[in-house]
């Protein structure tokens, strides 16, 4: 049949009317793009640039400006909206003060709690009239934002010194006093950071504008202006004593809440390491209420505690039950008894907003303390997050908490804690099977669509890669058998089993083109990993089923046979498998230790509590997305090996 190519008069004009629509849509996209958007491409797109500019026109040494704002926001705007603490920018200039208005949202608020080190000062409102213009105008722009940060630095510098200097050394006042603290020891803390940035240098990877970098310079601070400022000097007491962080003592609950005997709140009185216990684990939460929220919980009959709680805003610590004693913050009984928890003020859904660089600092200052006097490994086997700790059964392991998630920069923690993540130094090829690779993703690029309760979420930095049945993206997403026993895994922030953290560790069974295979909760698990890019290879030791066996019992608790508890007169407590590792896989293991179980049953009777420790051993192992345990008796060793 011959094909007609003419288009008729009505058809000519249908075709030219939806042409004028298509580019009128076209038009209004262009001229109406959305505010968030137009924010994330200026506080990315000519970054570098803006910092030049700014420290050109005021007369700022680039590094100090541009190391003022790493401290503060790690170059990070949010989108033009405000942090926690009521900061603006990549510069972090504040409306307000952080306080129980801005943290609260209906919280009650216990009034002896400590604010010395709040930050007060409205550098948002100094920044535009410095500069002439609105201060809306600094929330969203980058360029002015730069510009005002710059602007008030040279202001505090003429304020103290009189006169603007080319060196950087002799701005460490000025810095000291950009903080907005008015605690000596915390707005020195704030400088002294900023300098040991300039000389260790910085760099971000932005995945719309590439790279911004500050080179590393060896500046030397001048501090003997530091004096005008006229800082508050706080009194060090005995005990815990971090120096360049603000730390208060609010003692958590301990009270008998009833006539019953076990019926109290909110930790369990204990003598840890001195009873028996070793603490082995640092257990880093996010609150999911506000700090001062957080505080009151564990004041109240409440049934739960942690040991720390932080704050987003300026990194305060509040000590609530000493690390002798057991808190009731993990959901598992032993690793309760094993470990330190931590809660950071924040939400998991809203990730970087609340986690902050001042709690970061804060937060690895502290747990650094911690490791130190209880020789606890600086590695992701021993400094896990909630979301890493097993339930005791199937069932308590479905109900695990997931925090602090995908937002929770882990790489980053792990360089303030000086012990970043680095491949190793043995010669295993990145491309073979049969070798340990670490989970390690460009936190600032790596940025998977991700859901919460059905809802798409904003693409963000985050700390994970996802889990594929097969090398394909097609390929359904792992199931874990617990969460998912007839289905898929999902995009939900909140679904720990088709995800694989930062620094943790993996048997590397397969490689195929650009996708790596780890065995993973008892399955053979695939991740995009193109050269390498998501990982890096490391070293350890791996068990695997003994000879015979089609598989083993996979725990969430190393706790001892009950022949134990027979010298204590005490019931045994049962312990019940959660997964079974099949024969032919392996995982990666620290050292066996003995089993144990502190029984502690009663308000304020230490005479009648007991560490009751078996004759079974068990391997901690990085089983699935969490930790797990399996008796040494069902396993043999292997050492990382090629197929």
């Amino acid at each position: 049949m011959k094909v007609n190519k003419q288009i008729c008069p009505t058809n000519r004009y249908k075709f030219v009317s939806w042409l004028v629509i298509l580019f009128l849509f076209i038009f209004i996209c262009m001229t109406n793009t959305p505010a968030h958007a137009e924010s994330q491409n200026s506080n990315q797109i000519g970054l570098q640039n803006a910092f030049q500019k700014a420290a050109d026109a005021y007369h700022v040494p680039l590094s100090i400006l541009m190391s003022v704002s790493y401290n503060e926001t790690r170059w990070e705007g949010h989108h033009g909206q405000p942090s926690t603490s009521g900061g603006y920018g990549v510069m972090h200039l504040t409306e307000s003060a952080p306080s129980g208005d801005l943290f609260a949202k209906g919280d009650k608020v216990n009034k002896d709690v400590g604010t010395t080190s709040e930050k007060s000062v409205n550098t948002l409102n100094q920044a535009a009239k410095l500069l002439g213009t609105a201060p809306e105008s600094l929330k969203s722009d980058t360029e002015k934002n730069i510009l005002g940060g710059a602007a008030l630095l040279a202001d505090y510098q003429k304020q103290i010194t009189g006169q603007l200097s080319h060196d950087p050394g002799k701005w460490y006042s000025a810095v000291a006093k950009y903080s907005g603290f008015a605690d000596y020891d915390t707005a020195a803390d704030f400088a002294n950071q900023v300098y040991k940035t300039i000389n260790q240098g910085a760099v971000r990877h932005f995945s719309s504008a590439g790279t911004v970098q500050l080179a590393a310079k060896q500046i030397k601070p001048n501090k003997q202006n530091l004096a005008h400022l006229h800082l508050h000097k706080r009194k060090h007491g005995h005990g815990d004593s971090l120096k360049g962080v603000d730390m208060q003592n609010v003692p958590a609950l301990y009270k008998a809440f009833s006539d019953s005997d076990g019926d109290y709140g909110n930790y369990d009185l204990a003598n840890r390491p001195r009873d028996g216990q070793e603490i082995r684990y640092i257990i880093i939460h996010d609150s999911e209420v506000s700090y001062e929220g957080t505080i009151n919980t564990f004041l109240q009959q409440n049934y739960v505690s942690a040991h720390y709680v932080i704050r987003s805003s300026d990194g305060q610590i509040t000590k609530m039950v000493d690390p002798k004693n057991v808190a009731w913050h993990a959901g598992n009984w032993y690793i309760n008894s094993h470990s330190i928890g931590i809660e950071h003020e924040g939400y998991a859904v809203e990730g970087s907003t609340w986690y902050s660089e001042p709690m970061y600092r804060a937060s690895a200052k502290l747990v650094n303390y911690l490791a130190k006097k209880y020789d606890i490994p600086l590695d992701r086997e021993h400094i896990i997050g909630h979301e890493e700790v097993p339930g005791l059964n199937p069932t308590r392991q479905l109900g695990m908490h997931w925090d602090p998630a995908a937002y929770w920069d882990w790489a980053h923690y792990f360089k303030l804690l000086g012990a970043p993540f680095l491949k190793s130094n043995h010669s295993l090829g990145s491309s073979k099977r049969g070798s340990i690779v670490t989970i390690n993703p460009d936190y600032q690029t790596n940025k998977p669509e991700t859901t919460y309760n059905n809802e798409p979420l904003e693409p963000k930095s985050a700390n994970f890669v996802y889990l594929y049945t097969e090398p394909d993206f097609s390929a359904p997403l792992l199931s874990d058998p617990i969460l998912h026993p007839n289905g898929n895994g999902t995009t939900a922030l909140n679904d720990w089993g088709d995800k694989a953290v930062a620094g943790r560790s993996y048997f590397k069974a397969d490689q195929t083109k650009d996708w790596t295979a780890i065995d993973f909760g008892g399955q053979k698990a695939w991740f995009y990993n193109p050269k390498g890019t998501n990982t890096i290879t490391s070293s350890g030791m791996l068990i695997t089923p003994k000879k015979g066996a089609d598989s083993i019992p996979v725990y969430g608790s190393a706790y001892p046979e009950a022949a134990a508890y027979d010298k204590f007169s005490i019931p045994s407590v049962g312990i019940t498998p959660i997964y079974a590792m099949p024969a032919g896989q392996f995982y990666v293991a620290e050292k066996a230790v003995g089993s144990d179980y502190y029984y502690a049953k009663l308000f304020n009777a230490p005479e009648t509590y007991h560490v009751v420790s078996g004759n079974d051993q068990y391997y901690q192992i990085s089983y699935n997305h969490r930790i797990a345990f399996v008796k040494k008796s069902d396993v043999k060793v292997k050492k990382p090996f090629f197929y």
